[in-house]
């Protein structure tokens, strides 16, 4: 099953062209399933229908013509309610340390709840639902860079809230309550954290997968392009494929068969038409930012999405907006090889790579904490886990190059028996 996830900057249109995607593909055979994430609930808006469903129906999605139906995600408590016991067991915690109990309740909050919802609702659509294509109108850059990370942030908190082995916890329970005052986990504690860490490894495999990309959605603004660019390096970070740029609202040129759009509502308006000075400038404008996305983005293929004299909502004008798209779109159901972090042996030693476009060696800060790599862009930051035979070598160097970070690890001397060096090197 293909996934593809749209984001961009609040205002820039990715929900409808999320949606004018959905109607497109749904119309050329493929069913498809689109589906929001976002809080602002514009999707229904969007495509002229009406999403809401009673709170505990078992089926949300809602048919929007043959082959395409949507849904959009509502706030549910199922998954507090899940986290209970746990919050339960660290309430107990905390007041046992005098922590008061106000602050307590808030500290033991699940984190990102609603993003949680979002996730494992995304997941039941890919791996029961009976659709070729899942499009995801995603949140505003930031919620959506949260969203994403949230899998892999729990997964390594997770990993360490639970114990490795439960036997251990049984003979150890009566020493470390004697010796802490505290409760110990029970065993429903554990269950909760057992289930919750299977299902976001689940989740991080479906948005790390081959078939999940991610598409940036922009118009050709300076500020708007600059958010881009950062998001673009932050996607890569977090290790997820971005396979399209989309530029909305584009002044068509002179020789464009929807040329005359903006004048027709201009002469609606009393004023002139392309020639007005206001117009110039902003086609002027534009075309600096095209070229700017262009210089930015390359190689990843550039859709133009026209800027039209009336606003797409339903279907039909969905399926219209699409149709008007132009540039590289390719088959919705194609994805590119994206290459994601990587580790190969070099001249006695090691190399990990991780894709990093748009940034400096400079911009990057790099840490080893133990079998973790640190990797930080900015307000983002990464935990990789090493594998394992990098747990026993060294950094001794890293630099930003064809926008790709190359760490360089050896051996280290303490742990690796000399004659067995060069077999290991070749695993």
């Amino acid at each position: 099953m293909r996934v593809v996830l749209f984001t961009g900057k609040g205002g820039v249109g990715k929900t409808t062209t999320a949606a004018a995607t959905a109607v497109q593909a749904a119309r050329q055979g493929i069913k498809t399933l689109v589906m929001s994430t976002d809080a602002a609930h514009s999707l229904g808006d969007a495509l002229g229908v009406d999403l809401v469903t009673a709170p505990d129906d078992p089926d949300p999605v809602v048919e929007v013509e043959p082959g395409l139906s949507a849904l959009q995600l509502s706030a549910s408590h199922s998954v507090r309610r899940s986290w209970r016991s746990v919050q339960d067991y660290l309430l107990t915690v905390f007041k046992g340390l005098g922590i008061d109990p106000v602050v307590a309740d808030e500290l033991t909050e699940l984190p990102g709840a609603d993003e949680i919802v979002a996730l494992l609702e995304l997941r039941t659509q890919v791996e029961s639902g009976p659709w070729d294509l899942v499009v995801v109108d995603c949140a505003p850059t930031a919620e959506t860079l949260r969203l994403l990370a949230l899998p892999e942030a729990l997964t390594w908190h997770l990993e360490r809230l639970m114990p490795a082995q439960r036997g251990l916890m049984r003979s150890l329970r009566p020493a470390a309550v004697a010796a802490t005052g505290l409760p110990m986990p029970g065993v429903q504690v554990l269950e909760t954290l057992r289930r919750w860490h299977e299902s976001l490894r689940e989740i991080q495999s479906i948005l790390t997968a081959d078939t999940t990309s991610v598409r940036l959605v922009l118009t050709p603004e300076r500020v708007v392009i600059a958010e881009s660019r950062r998001t673009l390096t932050s996607l890569r970070l977090y290790g997820f494929a971005v396979d399209q740029v989309v530029v909305n609202r584009v002044f068509p040129q002179a020789d464009s068969p929807a040329a005359d759009a903006p004048e027709a509502s201009f002469r609606e308006s009393g004023r002139e038409s392309t020639d007005t000075p206001w117009l110039a400038g902003w086609n002027e404008a534009q075309q600096r930012g095209l070229s700017e996305v262009r210089n930015s983005f390359d190689p990843l293929p550039i859709v133009l999405t026209p800027y039209l004299s009336h606003e797409p909502v339903g279907t039909d004008a969905l399926a219209a907006l699409a149709g008007a798209r132009t540039g590289e779109m390719g088959d919705v159901l194609t994805t590119a090889p994206t290459q994601g972090m990587t580790v190969r042996p070099e001249d006695g030693g090691y190399l990990l790579t991780l894709p990093l476009p748009l940034v400096t060696a400079a911009e990057v800060d790099l840490k080893r904490r133990d079998d973790e790599l640190l990797v930080s862009v900015a307000d983002h930051r990464r935990v990789l886990s090493l594998p394992s035979v990098l747990r026993r070598c060294v950094v001794t160097g890293a630099v930003v190059r064809n926008a790709t970070l190359r760490v360089r690890f050896v051996p280290d001397e303490r742990l690796w028996p000399v004659n067995g060096r060069e077999s290991v090197a070749r695993v």
